[in-house]
């Protein structure tokens, strides 16, 4: 029997826009086997959905904290989200 998927909704605040942050989090998310979204707030944060078993979600918060080159990260809030079945992989979807 497998587990139920561990999900969590990220707000990375700081300098994380122009700094490729979505791109290496698709990178890292696939490295790490897990499923759902990222994307660019136009309030200057980066927003992120990350579901998959709780120690690679959990490896993929603490990536979150430190970010790709060049970016500074201030802050991550992790709260608990659903798994509405929609997360086919990991994906960029448009800033909102």
């Amino acid at each position: 029997m497998t587990q139920p998927a561990t999900v969590q909704h990220l707000v990375i605040h700081g300098r994380v826009q122009g700094v490729g942050y979505r791109w290496a989090m698709v990178e890292q998310a696939a490295q790490l086997g897990l499923r759902g979204w990222v994307r660019n707030r136009r309030n200057g944060t980066v927003e992120a959905v990350v579901a998959g078993p709780a120690e690679a979600v959990q490896r993929m918060i603490e990536w979150a904290r430190r970010g790709p080159r060049g970016a500074a990260v201030s802050r991550v809030d992790a709260q608990p989200a659903e798994d509405d079945g929609t997360f086919e992989g990991f994906e960029q979807r448009p800033t909102a």
